[in-house]
């Protein structure tokens, strides 16, 4: 009896012990192990909870866009109100030297009693702040023997009997108009033949 124990302790201690011979089929097979593992745990994920996850993700993107597009609006919003509230600083700053121009005329006008002179200052003046407002983009409407135009005109009265060729045509120009950049920011009143 004592063979046969024998035996069966040596059978017991191989079974135990990994096959030395062959460590890579070892290796193998329990890398095999342990990737059927992992699926086995991702298999297991609860469709629910991958959904879950998936939601907090698009969730978060979405707060972050709206956060964006709100600081976005914001600074917008700021922009234009200081545009507003300064965006006659230009205008405002070419105007000045007009202006320091006609104290100084005034004050002149009160030491001199000569017209002429008067007459000159006040055509210097009137030049230099038609060069201004041509600067800022402010130019006259031309009405001089011009057709009536409904765009950049605006008839006040229509004179009858002055003939075929003054009809629809520009007679007199009340009150001169303006364009600032090609816009229309004031029209010309005029009386149109008829």
């Amino acid at each position: 009896m004592e063979e046969k124990i024998n035996i069966t302790d040596e059978e017991a201690l191989q079974k135990e012990e990994p096959d030395t011979e062959n460590p890579e089929e070892n290796t193998a097979t329990e890398n095999t192990t342990e990737e059927s593992t992992e699926k086995e745990q991702e298999e297991e994920k609860d469709p629910l909870t991958v959904a879950n996850e998936q939601i907090d993700e698009l969730k978060d993107k979405y707060l972050r866009t709206v956060a964006e597009f709100d600081n976005y609006r914001k600074r917008t919003l700021k922009e234009k109100a200081e545009l507003i509230l300064n965006g006659g600083e230009k205008t405002i700053t070419a105007i000045l030297p007009v202006l320091d121009d006609m104290e100084r005329a005034i004050a002149n006008g009160e030491k001199t009693e000569d017209p002429q002179v008067l007459r000159e200052g006040i055509q210097l003046i009137f030049a230099k702040f038609q060069k201004t407002l041509e600067g800022l983009g402010v130019s006259k409407i031309e009405t001089a023997e011009a057709d009536f135009n409904t765009d950049v005109h605006e008839a006040i009265a229509m004179v009858p009997g002055m003939g075929d060729d003054k009809k629809g045509k520009v007679l007199d120009c009340v009150q001169t108009g303006y364009k600032l950049n090609d816009k229309v920011i004031r029209h010309a009143k005029v009386a149109v033949g008829q």
